[in-house]
């Protein structure tokens, strides 16, 4: 038995489900129940009130955005989002695991990167998940290591005397991470994937918040999306680097009520003592960095304990982004139905005061933007039947409500790029101009790709799941790789 799997069993809602409390149930029916209401207007007016599923969207939208500038005010005048480290305490030890399947082209520059970190990691376990590729000739040719046993894991590298290599059969990035986790015994421990490059600094701002900080028990890098050289490349690139700036802004809006959720476990560092007790992580969640941050703060609710999760401005990582729209989708697809997975199982937390702002606030929203990607396309397509139509004022009225939505999108968006800069010390490919583009043209192409892919994660979702197929890193494999930047 792993020491993984008391805190596990007695922990996931997905094995021990709880009673859900009635006003989980309502507000879990709430977003779906307003859709069918607003819907049937559109087929008995034919006002701008027939565009009522529209209406609700952008003001849900709206409200959401307001909401997240008021977290953001600290911002203005600070770049810290955690109480600087006195450098009293000695640094904790560190350890990293760089979980990887068939990941040849990309693992030597990401463990060449790690090493390289003011303050690199005690110990890098190489979590080799049943690479069927090249991997093996890369680990053997470059850092010295034979292949060990399957289950087992290697000496030392003699050329890099931090890094080993667990080889495991394939079964999936979670159950890589959990084989890896009872292997190591340093204090912290850091899940990078193996095709995210850390930018200098990173893993000491890492180090530092969890030194600063003894409540904190995970943490998320901000990531910085690379997708490659050719022009689809770039455009894929920069819609997501924009889209990138507002998640992490989002991020950190609801980490100052105490309710982030979503850790990405492509760049994120926990205190290993918290982790072995919520029981690591689930093999069958789709995506299992966000459902065991649920468990943590379950663990820490039901059990009285001051745990706090963050995400930290100064750690800072670039990782390999879909490239192309089939790439994209097949990501927000396993990303939404995950999503809607954890908030299935954990909908007992919904509403509910015993959690504080947790249940009350930041899961009430979920509940709401279970169904927002559907709000968003169905008014979408209501407006192209209305074109089709021909009931050109009532087009006019709406396309008016579009353009008031889009000055205030735009006016959010170059503000909160002046705070990223700030909270990030990372302005790289933020120009104002892009910005104003990017915000006029976002809402009629890539955002209407990521509420399909996130329909499509609720086909996934009904028929029990959905893997990633196969990812090709275009940004890595092509040298397209961001030079890194200092931190100020």
């Amino acid at each position: 038995m792993s020491i993984l799997d008391p805190g596990f069993h007695a922990l996931s809602p997905r094995l021990s489900p709880r009673r859900v409390p009635w006003i989980g149930t309502a507000l879990g029916w709430a977003g779906p129940a307003l859709f069918v209401v607003l819907f049937w207007q559109s087929l008995i007016r034919s006002s701008l009130f027939g565009w009522s599923v529209g209406i609700a969207y952008i003001g849900y939208d709206t409200f959401l955005l307001a909401f997240t500038a008021i977290q953001l005010w600290p911002l203005r005048k600070s770049m810290r989002s955690v109480p600087p480290h006195d450098g009293t305490l000695p640094p904790a030890s560190l350890a990293a695991i760089v979980a990887a399947h068939n990941e040849d082209t990309s693992l030597r520059i990401t463990i060449d990167t790690l090493m390289a970190q003011d303050g690199p990691p005690d110990l890098i376990v190489l979590a080799d998940d049943g690479s069927s590729d090249d991997s093996a000739d890369v680990l053997r040719r470059f850092y010295g290591l034979e292949a060990p046993a399957l289950g087992q894991m290697s000496p030392p590298s003699p050329v890099l005397p931090a890094l080993r290599w667990l080889r495991l059969p394939h079964g999936g990035k979670a159950r890589a991470l959990n084989a890896a986790i009872p292997q190591i015994d340093t204090d912290l421990v850091l899940t990078i994937d193996a095709d995210t490059l850390l930018e200098p600094g990173a893993l000491k701002a890492m180090r530092d918040a969890f030194a600063a900080e003894p409540q904190l028990v995970a943490a998320t890098g901000v990531l910085i999306p690379m997708c490659g050289k050719r022009p689809i490349e770039r455009v894929f690139q920069w819609f997501q680097r924009y889209e990138y700036v507002r998640n992490f802004l989002s991020r950190f809006a609801w980490m100052q009520q105490n309710g982030l959720l979503l850790i990405s476990g492509a760049f994120a560092g926990f205190r290993r003592s918290a982790l072995v007790r919520a029981g690591g992580f689930d093999p069958e969640s789709m995506v299992e960095d966000y459902e065991l941050i649920h468990r943590m703060h379950r663990f820490a609710h039901e059990n009285g304990h001051d745990w706090r999760v963050r995400v930290i401005g100064g750690a800072v990582a670039s990782t390999d982004a879909p490239a192309s729209p089939m790439a994209f989708m097949r990501q927000r697809r396993r990303w939404f139905g995950g999503f809607l997975q954890t908030q299935h199982w954990n909908r007992d937390m919904v509403g509910n005061a015993q959690f504080g702002r947790l249940g009350t606030r930041m899961l009430v929203v979920k509940a709401l933007d279970t169904v927002q990607p559907i709000y968003g396309l169905i008014a979408f397509g209501i407006l192209i039947a209305l074109c089709i139509r021909g009931t050109f004022p009532v087009v006019g009225a709406i396309v008016l409500v579009m353009l008031v939505k889009v000055v205030i999108d735009l006016t959010f968006h170059l503000w909160s790029i002046t705070l990223y800069r700030r909270w990030t010390g990372q302005g790289d490919g933020l120009g104002l101009g892009p910005a104003l583009f990017a915000s006029i043209v976002e809402p009629f192409t890539f955002q209407l790709l990521r509420h399909a892919g996130a329909c499509w994660g609720w086909i996934a979702f009904l028929n029990g799941g959905g893997g990633w197929g196969k990812q090709d890193r275009t940004a890595i494999a092509q040298g397209a790789v961001r030079e890194p930047v200092a931190q100020p």
